[in-house]
């Protein structure tokens, strides 16, 4: 993977928002943008339990010849590595850490990644869309890719989203303080 302190980590879904994976990750810090070949992305839950976060389908990955799945590598301290773990609910089976091998600009690094166990496909909430949306844009995906993105169709859901909330007030604090950063 990387040095003993470090590891690289492809992000597909809601990670690639930084202030997402910030939440409870705060080593992360882009490494670069990467394609992961043979594979597509895909939403549902696993074993068709509907994630209270996000209220639809999660992202995951499958294995599917001739497409691509953009993202971001992030570069992490391993103090993080549990966090990211217990994040993607890997104690509970939901995903499995998985090594992929991605291409950014000619190069080919060995990253770690999540993939769900038991997938039952399930649209996603738009607010979980969004979060994946403003991730691709904020890290600059191939324009394509984000236009693939925006067109995925969701369960249409409505109703409040904590996580929401909390990705607000994570972007106005980032907000604030790099205002007095340049005060």
């Amino acid at each position: 993977m990387e040095s003993n302190h470090t590891f690289l980590y492809f992000a597909y879904g809601s990670n690639l928002l930084k202030e997402r994976l910030q939440l409870k990750n705060p080593s992360a810090t882009v490494h670069c943008v990467a394609r992961l070949k043979d594979y597509k992305l895909v939403f549902g839950n696993h074993k068709g339990l509907a994630s209270d976060r996000w209220h639809g389908g999660v992202a995951t990955i499958e294995h599917s010849p001739g497409d691509e799945v953009w993202g971001v590598v992030w570069r992490m301290n391993v103090s993080d590595l549990e966090s990211l773990d217990s994040q993607e609910n890997v104690t509970l089976g939901a995903y499995s850490p998985a090594e992929v091998s991605v291409k950014t600009k000619g190069q080919e690094l060995n990253c770690r990644t999540y993939i769900m166990n038991s997938c039952v496909y399930a649209p996603p909430s738009p607010q979980y869309l969004k979060v994946i949306v403003m991730g691709a844009e904020q890290n600059g995906l191939p324009k394509d890719y984000q236009d693939k993105l925006r067109a995925i169709q969701t369960n249409m859901y409505e109703g409040p989203l904590p996580m929401m909330a909390e990705l607000e007030r994570a972007r106005r604090a980032k907000e604030r303080s790099e205002r007095c950063a340049e005060a």
